[in-house]
C-alpha cells in the first residue's frame, strides 16, 4: 500500500499582521511539505469576525510571498477541498454539528453568560477548578425538552455542546514532545462547537477543515497543546483519524527570557517591520528557520533550496527557541553583504527617499551618487534602513563631536594637517577619492606626520566622525563645499 502524501497546512486568523511566531508555523509546514513533495495549503481561520481587522489576510499573504513561500492550495489557489476560509464553510459545518445533535453526541445548551460567570465564581470559591457543569443533570427526556422550549419561548438563543466523556484518557504521540496524556475529567466539561450566533467555534471547525482537506500532519505552536484533547473529542464523535500532531515550542525573548509576547515593545515582532527596515526575506526566511530547529553541524547560514534538503522535524527542539535580534543582524549582514549591488541600491535609496534626503523621483545624477554613497556602506550595513543613520552626515549638520574626537584633536599637529588639507583641497582641479588621497599623501610628504596622526584629525573634521568607511571616497561624496564647511567649523571649534 501506498504511504499517504503528506499535506500540511498554515491556518493564519485575519486578526492582525504576520508575527514571527505564526511566520515560523507557516515556515516549518512549508519546508516539511516541500521535503517530502508533499502538498502546503492555507487556510484563513476567519470566523471570529469581531476581531478581524481589514487587510489582514491580504497583510498574512503578501507577507508569506515576501518571505519567499508559496503554497499549493488556498484562497488565492482553490483546490478540491475549498473553499479555503471558514467563514465561507459555513454550509459544512452545519450539517455536521447537527449530525451530532441527532446522533445526541452534542445538545443545545441555553445557560446565559451571566449564569456561567455565576457557575464559575463559585466553584472558584469553592477552589475548584472553572468548568461546566451539565444543566440537565438528573432530567427526564421530557423535561429537558419542556426547559428547552421555556427557554426558546423566552427568546434565549443556544450554543450547541458536544459531550464529553468521563473518565477517559485521550493520547496522542506528538512530534516534537513525545507521548502526551490528557485526562477528560480536567477538559472543562461539556464545551461549545457552535456558537450563539450560528458560527461554529475554532475547535469544532479545526477538526472539520483537517478532515475534509485531508491534512495528514499538524505542526503549530506550543499553545495549542491545550486544544488538542477538545479536539481529539470531535474526531472520536465522527469516528475520524486525527492527524499527527507536532507543537513547536515557545519563542523566548533573548533579553529578557520571556515568552515572545506581542505586547513586548522592547523588540519587533512582525515581518511587516522588518520589510520596512530593509531586512532581505532570504535572511529572515533563514534566520526564523533556526528558531526552535537545528540543522547538523555547526554552518549557520543556508539559501532555501538547502534548508527544504535537510529539514527534519526529529531536530525540533524541545527547549524554547530564543528570539536574538543581534543575531538576527548578524544574519542579515552577512546576506547583505553577498547580495548584489543593484538589490541593496534599490532597497536603499527607498529608505533615503522615505526619510526625506533623496527626492521621490531623483534625477540620474543624484542616483548615481546614491549607488556610490550606498555601496561604500554595504560591507558594514546590518540592515538597509541604517543607511539613514550610517550617512547622515551627508545629509544634515553636522554632529558634535564626541569627548574621544575633542581628545584626537588637540594633538599638537592636528592644526597643522587640517590646514593644510583644508588649503590643498580647496585648489584641487579635480575633486574625485584619487586626487584627495594623493592630497593626503604630500601631506604626509611634506610634514613628515603620519599614520593615525594623519588620517584620524581628516576624518573627524571633514565627517565629524571617528570611524567609517574609506576616507577618500567619504570627501568625494561630502562634495568640496560641504567638505571645506565641517574643516573650518572644525577649526573654529578648535580655536585655530
Amino acid at each position: 500500500m501506498a504511504e499517504e502524501k503528506i499535506r500540511v497546512r498554515y491556518a493564519p486568523s485575519p486578526t492582525g499582521h504576520l508575527h514571527i511566531g505564526n511566520a515560523r508555523t507557516a515556515l516549518f509546514n512549508y519546508l516539511f511539505a516541500r521535503h517530502n513533495n508533499g502538498t502546503f495549503v492555507i487556510r484563513i481561520e476567519d470566523t471570529d469576525l469581531k476581531r478581524n481587522i481589514a487587510d489582514g489576510e491580504r497583510s498574512q499573504l503578501e507577507n508569506l510571498k515576501w518571505l519567499g513561500m508559496d503554497w499549493d492550495e488556498g484562497p488565492d489557489k482553490p483546490g478540491d477541498v475549498g473553499p479555503y476560509r471558514q467563514s465561507e464553510r459555513k454550509d459544512i459545518y452545519l450539517p455536521l454539528i447537527q449530525e451530532l445533535l441527532d446522533k445526541k453526541l452534542a445538545y443545545k445548551s441555553y445557560m446565559t453568560e451571566e449564569e456561567l460567570i455565576k457557575q464559575r465564581e463559585e466553584q472558584k470559591a469553592r477552589g475548584e477548578a472553572p468548568r461546566y457543569v451539565y444543566e440537565y443533570e438528573g432530567m427526564t427526556v421530557e423535561e429537558i425538552k419542556a426547559k428547552q422550549d421555556a427557554s426558546e419561548a423566552a427568546g434565549l438563543k443556544p450554543v450547541v455542546r458536544i459531550r464529553v466523556p468521563k473518565d477517559k484518557t485521550y493520547e496522542f504521540d506528538d512530534i516534537v514532545k513525545g507521548p502526551i496524556s490528557f485526562e477528560s475529567n480536567t477538559i472543562g466539561g461539556d464545551f461549545v462547537i457552535q456558537k450563539r450566533d450560528g458560527m461554529p467555534t475554532y475547535n469544532f471547525a479545526v477538526v472539520v477543515d483537517d478532515h475534509l482537506m485531508k491534512i495528514t500532519h499538524v505542526l503549530r505552536g506550543d499553545d495549542h497543546i491545550a486544544n488538542t484533547p477538545k479536539q481529539l473529542v470531535v474526531y472520536e464523535a465522527f469516528g475520524w483519524k486525527p492527524p499527527i500532531f507536532g507543537h513547536m515550542t515557545l519563542i523566548i525573548n533573548t533579553e529578557t527570557g520571556k515568552k515572545l509576547s506581542k505586547r513586548d515593545e522592547s523588540v519587533l515582532q512582525f515581518i511587516e517591520q522588518y520589510r520596512e527596515l530593509g531586512y532581505l526575506p532570504d535572511a529572515m526566511f533563514n534566520f526564523i528557520t533556526l528558531l526552535g530547529w537545528s540543522p547538523v553541524g555547526e554552518k549557520e547560514i543556508f539559501n532555501q533550496k538547502e534548508l527544504i534538503k535537510m529539514f527534519d522535524p526529529k531536530r525540533l527542539s524541545r527547549s524554547p527557541a530564543s528570539f536574538d535580534g543581534k543575531k538576527l543582524e548578524w544574519v542579515n549582514n552577512q546576506y547583505v553583504k553577498n547580495a548584489k549591488e543593484d538589490s541593496i541600491v534599490d532597497s536603499s535609496l527607498k529608505q533615503l527617499i522615505k526619510a526625506g534626503h533623496i527626492s521621490a523621483n531623483p534625477d540620474s545624477k543624484t542616483i548615481e551618487w546614491a549607488r556610490k554613497l550606498i555601496s561604500m556602506y554595504k560591507q558594514q550595513m546590518s540592515y538597509t534602513g541604517q543607511i539613514v543613520d550610517l550617512a547622515d552626515v551627508f545629509f544634515n549638520e553636522p554632529p558634535v563631536l564626541d569627548e574621544d574626537a575633542v581628545k584626537e584633536l588637540a594633538d599638537e599637529s592636528a592644526p597643522i594637517v587640517l590646514k593644510e588639507f583644508a588649503e590643498r583641497v580647496n585648489k584641487l582641479s579635480i575633486f574625485d577619492a584619487t586626487e584627495i588621497q594623493n592630497t593626503i599623501y604630500s601631506i604626509q610628504k611634506d610634514t613628515g606626520i603620519r599614520g593615525r596622526k594623519l588620517y584620524m584629525p581628516i576624518r573627524i573634521a571633514t565627517t565629524r566622525e571617528m570611524h567609517g568607511p574609506e576616507l577618500a571616497a567619504s570627501i568625494e561624496l561630502l562634495g568640496r563645499k560641504k567638505a571645506l564647511e565641517h574643516l573650518k567649523k572644525t577649526l573654529d571649534e578648535m580655536g585655530k
